[in-house]
């Protein structure tokens, strides 16, 4: 990667593909927005440019990539393959670019309190999986042609879908008098089928029909 390919992502600002970081301050927290590029549609980490998408470099960049790479072996789970590489501004300051891809291994994710916790993106920011987002996640990597039929609660939820664009677990779970874990093995279902897409939120995700 030149430098000049470094300015062009960083004038393009952090979205969904791209994340920057001044420097590997606090690498258990970098490793989520890793994970959740893994995890989404892969892109790339730079460490040495500011939020503003300034590229004004990190001196001893060598030292931030290996304290990077040191908490990507040690915390994410299963391994995620990735490429690094050094591009120097001048004698003493460096950028380093993490390219993610969109990892066949996925969900990735790491241990916090004894529990697994998984990130997507979502435009230019990281947030935790949802139980749901995690199994399409780990099904859609095989599930190519998911068959279903229409029963009454699937009716429900199409029928919602038309009058009001967006419905949420809790508010199908209602509508349709089912347990949780029934609502959510519905949904995920369709998102496989390829029928409704899924919106991860911070709060509480929300589906869609899916665009023709």
């Amino acid at each position: 990667m030149t430098l000049h390919e470094i300015h062009k992502i960083a004038q393009q600002g952090e979205g969904l593909n791209t994340e920057f970081k001044k420097k590997a301050a606090f690498p258990e927290k970098i490793v989520r927005e890793i994970i959740a590029l893994a995890n989404t549609n892969g892109g790339y980490l730079l460490i040495g440019v500011d939020d503003d998408g300034s590229v004004s470099g990190q001196r001893f960049i060598e030292e931030e990539v290996f304290v990077m790479e040191r908490a990507i072996e040690r915390l994410i789970l299963p391994k995620l393959a990735y490429e690094v590489e050094v591009v120097k501004l001048n004698p003493k300051k460096g950028v380093a670019a993490f390219h993610i891809p969109h990892s066949s291994e996925r969900p990735h994710y790491v241990f916090e309190n004894n529990r697994k916790k998984a990130f997507v993106r979502v435009a230019d920011r990281s947030i935790q999986a949802s139980r749901e987002v995690w199994e399409v996640l780990k099904r859609g990597k095989y599930s190519k042609d998911v068959g279903f039929t229409y029963g009454d609660k699937e009716n429900v939820l199409m029928k919602a879908l038309a009058e009001k664009d967006r419905i949420t677990l809790k508010e199908f779970q209602q509508m349709a008098k089912l347990p949780r874990f029934l609502a959510s093995k519905t949904l995920v279902r369709l998102v496989l089928a390829n029928v409704i897409q899924i919106i991860p939120q911070e709060k509480e995700d929300f589906y869609q029909a899916k665009e023709s």
